[in-house]
This record gives structure tokens, C-alpha cells and sequence, in this order.
């Protein structure tokens, strides 16, 4: 076993399976025939000890590297599909494959990533604890980081790319504010896992910190959150508008969403724009063909893959990791005035 606090090497994996380091190579690499028992154990050895293959090395002897994992929350998210697209793309080019995964917040999750030959991580998830997150970087595997959150806590060789959404929702209050809205409210993502957002989610935060400049008082009444499902949200949004308490635009942190607040709005009888606002944000498929189009917030995915890649490429070479700032840009359509 290594000492307590050494990264475990492929000696260590033999010496646990009690096979060679030969064999240990032929089980990660499945380049040669090996008995299904040795393969088992020296399996079990690699997860017990979270062991990975070094990747610089790998690439210093000339194997290269091929493998970016992607982790989001939601793999069925259009936003996400567009952007791995361009991920791949940045990386076929450069000699990686990209595969995309949902995030699960759990120990065996983690340990299942650092028992495989994967080169580098990126991360886009509000609900993967920082402690993991922590934990991928202590094993010496690249990782960056899609800021939609502030990650407080990860220290270390990791990467942070800032893909403007703070300041995305910020300009997004702004422009409600500017044609006369008054009483906006934030629309929180919908979670059975309970993930719902504080301030430190950056969208969250933008919306909160906008609002104050702007001499706004904050209260319960600004927020929409809490929701289990889409059908939870579009009941939450009619209470909203059918209250006593005014509202006349909404600003929601994604495009699903604000197709739920549009649909609800519209089914109370509200005019859209010119009684309620509504702005989503991901500049999704479905703000173009909904009616009406929907205004929204369009991220440059293009760049985050780019800047994503520069930085694995980067950390692999044994730099220092760096940070990049994206803006956004505002996209107006039928749903604001």
C-alpha cells in the first residue's frame, strides 16, 4: 500500500492484485490477454487505491493522450449537446475524444473516474460537491472549471473559465429595467435532488447583486425556486402572477425554464411583452421556434471550447493553470419590450 499521503503508483496496483506491473499495464491499456481473475483483482486494487495513470508521463514516453470527460448536470440539455459538439470539434483536431456524462454526487462516481484513463475533466454541474471536485484535482488530473458557481473550497492545478453568465443576468435585469419593468422576479432551476441555488451560483448572484445596484429591496417575492418538476414551476409561476403582489417580468436562468414562465404567463390571460417580460438564457433551439420567440442570453460556446482545450493542453505540459473571461451577448426577441 503507499504511505499515507503519496499518490499510489502502478507498483502499488501489482503489489495489491499481487501480479506484475506488465500485467497491471495490459489490464489499463486492454492490449493483451489477461485471465479473467488477475484482470478482476488487479481492477479491485486500481479502485481501492484510486489509482490513475499519469497522463504527462503517459505523454512524455509518446502514448499522448485521448480521453476529456465532460460533466454536466443535465446530458439532455440542448445547451450542453451544442456545446459538446464544439468541444469536440476544438478536441478532435488536437487528438482527444470527448465523451459527456451526467454529474452523480456520490463516492463511487468519483472513484469510477479516477480508475479509468481519462486525460482531463471539464466540469459544468451546480450540484457535484466541491470536495469531489477537490478530490479530482488532489490525484493530479486536469480539470476545469465551467464557472457557474464559486467554487470556495478547490484549490490547487485547476482551471476556471468565467463563461459570462454573472454578468449575462446582470444585463439581462437591465434591460427589463430599462423598458420599464419594476418588479422583476428570479426563476431558480427545477430539482428532485433538492439542488436549488444560493449566491453562490453565479446566475443567482447576478440576478441578486443587479437588483441592489439598482436600489431594489429583495424578498421572497423575488424568487421563484424551490420546484420539483416542470409542472411544479408552471403552477408556482401562475400563483406568482394571480397573487396581490405585482410582477411584470421574469428572469430565468435557462431557456426550459423560461418556456414554462412564458406558457404559465400567457395561460393566466397576461399579455407578453407588454404586461409581463419574460428573458431565458442559453439562446437554445427552443427560444427561436417558441411563440413568441423568446428572448434570451447567448453564451460563445465556440470560445468555452477553445478556451477549455488551450487550458487542458496546457496543464498536460506542466503549466500553471490559468483563468479565461467570455462575455455573453443579449439576443431580443418577442418576449421583452
Amino acid at each position: 500500500m503507499p504511505r499515507k499521503g503519496n499518490t499510489p503508483t502502478r507498483k502499488d496496483v501489482a503489489d495489491l492484485a499481487g501480479v506484475s506491473e506488465t500485467i497491471v499495464s495490459y489490464v489499463l491499456n486492454a492490449n493483451r490477454y489477461v485471465s479473467a481473475d488477475k484482470k478482476k483483482r488487479v481492477l479491485e486494487a486500481v479502485e481501492k487505491l484510486h489509482y490513475r495513470p499519469n497522463s504527462i508521463a503517459r505523454a512524455l514516453k509518446g502514448k499522448g493522450n485521448s480521453h476529456i470527460l465532460f460533466i454536466a448536470d443535465n446530458v439532455a440539455n440542448n445547451y450542453f449537446g451544442r456545446l459538446l459538439q464544439e468541444l469536440d470539434g476544438v478536441a478532435y483536431n488536437k487528438g482527444y475524444l470527448v465523451s459527456l456524462m451526467s454529474a452523480k454526487n456520490d463516492r463511487d462516481f468519483i472513484n469510477r473516474i479516477l480508475s479509468r484513463q481519462v486525460d482531463a475533466v471539464i466540469i459544468s454541474s451546480a450540484s457535484l460537491a466541491e470536495s469531489y471536485v477537490q478530490e479530482l484535482v488532489d490525484n493530479a488530473l486536469p480539470v476545469v472549471l465551467l464557472m457557474t458557481r464559486d467554487y470556495a473550497t478547490v484549490h490547487g492545478r485547476v482551471a476556471r473559465i468565467y463563461t459570462g453568465i454573472e454578468s449575462g443576468i446582470m444585463a439581462a435585469v437591465r434591460l427589463l429595467h430599462e423598458s420599464g419593468c419594476r418588479n422583476l422576479v428570479h426563476v431558480d432551476r427545477v430539482s428532485r435532488q433538492e439542488h436549488f441555488s444560493s449566491r453562490q451560483d453565479l446566475r443567482f448572484r447576478g440576478f441578486c447583486n443587479q437588483m441592489e445596484t439598482l436600489g431594489y429591496q429583495l424578498s421572497a417575492d423575488s424568487f421563484i425556486t424551490g420546484c420539483h418538476d416542470y409542472d411544479e414551476l408552471f403552477e408556482a409561476v401562475c400563483r406568482r402572477v394571480r397573487s396581490d403582489v405585482p410582477v411584470d417580468g421574469f428572469v430565468c436562468r435557462n431557456d426550459d425554464l423560461a418556456s414554462i414562465v412564458l406558457n404559465a404567463v400567457l395561460a393566466c390571460g397576461k399579455k407578453v411583452p407588454e404586461e409581463i417580460s419574460v428573458i431565458g438564457f442559453d439562446n437554445s433551439d427552443t427560444s427561436r421556434v417558441i411563440r413568441p420567440a423568446l428572448s434570451t442570453i447567448a453564451t460563445d460556446q465556440k470560445a468555452i471550447a477553445e478556451a477549455a482545450l488551450e487550458l487542458i493542453d496546457a496543464m498536460i505540459k506542466g503549466q500553471t493553470p490559468g483563468e479565461k473571461h467570455l462575455v455573453t451577448r443579449m439576443v431580443i426577441r418577442d418576449t421583452t419590450r
